[in-house]
């Protein structure tokens, strides 16, 4: 059976010259040698890494402090992940052609999955990222300190942060392409919807935080322990109603859609919601950042550094960085917005500013903040192993 059609094939065709017609339904494993371009296997391979080890750092909060919360954050992410995309992989399916259309289409990897629209990379991205910001957020105390409705809205703003630096980018190095003549992709910044700014990149990680501190962080801090079913339904539960959160928060962008949308007013709503995150985030995470360097100290009573982000935070930094480098010449070279390559570009000074900030975030949170309670224990384990 196939589940292409003919828009998602056009697309197809023009990021790798392949077809989604008589596609494996499962999976499909390629050489990732013969790709369309060296830098995919270069992002697959950062971004798997990433998962595997926020899945790693995940195991081993429990083991070391029972706290299931990383868990349930990384396993919440993957379900937010198939309740958000799959409807639009297979948007006939779901019975939303006539109201959605096709949003975009990835390119081909390494390992893909369902008919080729899922590639193994995107399943990772949602974990390692959302992770990274998690534990900034964390690391930096607000959760402590803070409501964990704070706490949520700086990790969207830190997540937004990471995820534009990749978002600015992607369409040029053909990693997917959007669909330009659906309205549902407009606004756009450059290249990129502005809902893949503001709903995928800032709101989803931001409720998803939201509902699982509320559904298991919160009574982690209490004392109390949660069975493998409990953890499971919460999962389930904290994924599935990511989509139910974001519906509600992008209810002010949707009364300026329908048959004739107004794109002024929706991107007013958009760089609105950009700047309330950026008001309410970046004073707190100073704030928290000045605390924590004025009551820090060094040597034996230390906490331990934070593993997951001091190795996963530069290398995804760096590693776009370089693939930024690379797709320099054609950026600068395009006329129109577009390169030679006929690929659209991004925006750079807006993820030159993410990246910045992304850095200094992953800089502030480089030593744990002395008073976590959590990451003191931690540290105590560390010595006494």
């Amino acid at each position: 059976m196939s589940q292409c059609n003919e828009t998602f094939d056009r697309i197809a065709h023009e990021l790798g010259g392949f077809s989604c017609r008589d596609a494996p339904a499962v999976i499909h494993v390629r050489n990732p040698l013969a790709l369309t371009n060296w830098t995919l296997p270069v992002l697959e391979a950062m971004m798997v890494f990433g998962a595997v080890l926020a899945l790693w750092w995940a195991v081993r909060r429990i083991r070391r402090e029972g706290d299931p919360t990383n868990l349930v954050l990384w396993f919440g992410s993957v379900v937010y992940l198939l309740v958000t995309e799959i409807p639009l992989y297979f948007p006939q399916v779901f019975g939303i052609e006539d109201q959605l259309g096709v949003v975009f289409d990835h390119n081909v990897f390494t390992v893909q999955f369902l008919y080729e629209r899922l590639p193994l990379y995107i399943v990772a991205l949602y974990p390692a990222v959302t992770t990274l910001a998690f534990e900034i957020v964390r690391v930096l105390g607000v959760f402590r300190t803070r409501a964990i409705l704070v706490g949520s809205v700086c990790v969207g703003f830190v997540h937004q942060c990471f995820y534009e630096v990749f978002d600015q980018l992607g369409p040029q190095l053909r990693w997917w392409a959007w669909n330009a003549d659906n309205p549902a992709n407009h606004p756009l910044f450059s290249s990129v919807p502005m809902t893949s700014v503001v709903i995928f990149a800032t709101l989803g990680p931001a409720v998803l935080t939201f509902l699982t501190m509320v559904l298991v962080g919160r009574h982690v801090e209490t004392g109390r322990r949660f069975g493998i079913l409990s953890l499971t339904w919460r999962t389930l539960v904290a994924g599935a109603l990511v989509v139910v959160g974001v519906g509600v928060l992008s209810v002010p962008s949707s009364l300026f859609g329908g048959a004739e949308p107004n794109v002024t007013a929706q991107a007013v709503v958009f760089t609105s919601y950009l700047a309330l995150f950026a008001i309410i985030a970046i004073p707190v995470l100073t704030r928290q950042w000045l605390t924590g360097r004025g009551a820090g100290g060094s040597g034996g009573d230390a906490p331990a550094p934070n593993a997951f982000i001091r190795i996963f935070g530069p290398g995804y930094l760096g590693v776009l960085a370089l693939l930024w480098i690379s797709a320099l010449p054609g950026y600068f070279g395009a006329v129109n917005g577009v390169t030679s390559d006929g690929t659209p570009i991004g925006t750079l000074w807006y993820a030159i500013g993410c990246f910045v900030f992304a850095a200094l975030a992953c800089a502030a949170a480089w030593q744990p903040r002395f008073g976590d309670t959590t990451l003191q224990s931690e540290a105590e384990m560390s010595r006494s192993l």
